[in-house]
């Protein structure tokens, strides 16, 4: 899809309006906001499945990744007719209308308000008390980086298959990793959060010069947070695909776990930073590594 001078983009009958195609959002390599549309059209069938009929927080940067920006959770009457909603109440507060982006068009719609990163949360909208997965966010204090977060990211792996779960990883695209262990079955925000959290206290007890399940920044340095809270129902986690906001366009990149060692047994996280074009290339080569995430079934394991 050429958008450098497109007003209007047809996408199967619905008509897309594209504004400033020109404005630059990543200002060191002058990455257009055109080009961010490009490099969503061409991921979209890979990247569509992890947020379709999922409420959607958009993080919006209408002056680039140096400007002001903001999470979006409310869709607002502004919205197209095209794009969804899905009305949440958050404890303690009032009802919020979310975007539900399903297609395309809603995809492009969301980038060309600036939209830069996608975060669905956990739950559809056909079942928001019921997550469809588990999300293990990996985040290194100082001191660490991306090797560590893939030594952790081992360990969690094989702590999760000890107990019959399969589990998936991809980049953060800043700094950490994600680990997702899908579920589709019925499950609690409760119980997988309360799961969660005895996993990353089994590995911060096992591992502790490696590995901590605290927030406080003054027990990190050095060492990995396995943030088991982004199993609570209002949290969301970046979208696989998704742009983040760096300095430069990087894409949080599903992953092969044997990667995750090669990255490990090399010593160098060189391999693991994807930006738009290498991430489009390898999906068209190798097909995408989340694509179970969204359909296999395994319950939490009793107890």
């Amino acid at each position: 899809m050429t958008v450098g001078d497109a007003t209007r983009v047809d996408v199967g009958g619905t008509t897309v309006r594209i504004t400033t195609p020109e404005r630059i959002l990543y200002p060191r390599d002058r990455f257009t906001k055109g080009q961010m549309l490009a490099y969503y059209y061409e991921i979209s069938a890979a990247l569509l499945p992890h947020i379709a009929g999922r409420p959607l927080t958009l993080r919006r940067f209408p002056e680039g990744v140096e400007g002001n920006t903001w999470y979006q959770t409310r869709c607002g009457s502004n919205r197209p007719e095209f794009v969804d909603t899905s009305v949440l109440t958050v404890p303690g507060g009032e009802p919020q209308d979310y975007c539900v982006v399903n297609d395309l068009a809603g995809l492009l719609w969301a980038a060309n308000l600036s939209a830069i990163e996608l975060h669905p949360l956990l739950m559809r909208t056909t079942d928001v008390d019921t997550p469809t997965m588990m999300m293990f966010d990996l985040d290194p204090g100082e001191g660490a980086g991306l090797i560590e977060c893939c030594r952790v990211a081992l360990l969690l792996h094989e702590a999760l298959a000890g107990v019959g779960l399969r589990s998936f990883v991809k980049t953060s695209g800043s700094l950490g990793l994600h680990v997702a262990v899908p579920l589709n079955m019925r499950a609690t925000f409760e119980e997988t959060k309360s799961f969660a959290r005895v996993v990353a206290k089994t590995l911060a007890v096992s591992a502790p010069p490696l590995v901590v399940d605290r927030q406080a920044k003054g027990v990190r340095a050095g060492k990995v947070l396995v943030d088991w809270l982004q199993n609570d129902w209002r949290r969301s986690t970046v979208a696989p695909y998704s742009l983040r906001a760096g300095p430069f366009p990087t894409v949080s990149m599903p992953l092969d776990w044997d990667e995750i060692l090669a990255a490990v047994e090399k010593g160098s996280e060189r391999d693991l930073w994807f930006g738009p074009r290498r991430a489009v290339e390898r999906l068209d080569r190798d097909g995408d590594p989340f694509a179970d995430v969204q359909t296999l079934r395994q319950p939490l394991p009793a107890g």
